[in-house]
């Protein structure tokens, strides 16, 4: 059983020849390239979402600083150790 789905995309000319010129300089497939760009977008966009989250919960405690946000890490790191 096949393990991927076929999409259909709409591309630019321009933009379909550098797709084809990256992945024959990298030697592997379009579905590859495309692929790893999608992947990255999602993981862009999961880390952008955790950003926010944490600067919205860093203003509802009051912490201001990298420091205090590491300091709260370390010592949740450590009683999850001693649990």
């Amino acid at each position: 059983m096949r393990t991927t789905k076929i999409i259909s995309v709409s591309l630019m000319p321009d933009f379909l020849e550098e797709i084809e010129k990256i992945a024959k300089a990298e030697n592997r497939t379009k579905s590859e390239l495309v692929r790893e760009a999608l992947r990255r977008y999602i993981e862009d966009r999961q880390w952008e979402q955790l950003i926010r989250y944490a600067q919205v919960k860093a203003a509802e405690t009051g912490l201001a600083t990298e420091e205090e946000i590491q300091r709260l890490v370390d010592e949740f790191r450590g009683a999850q150790t001693h649990a």
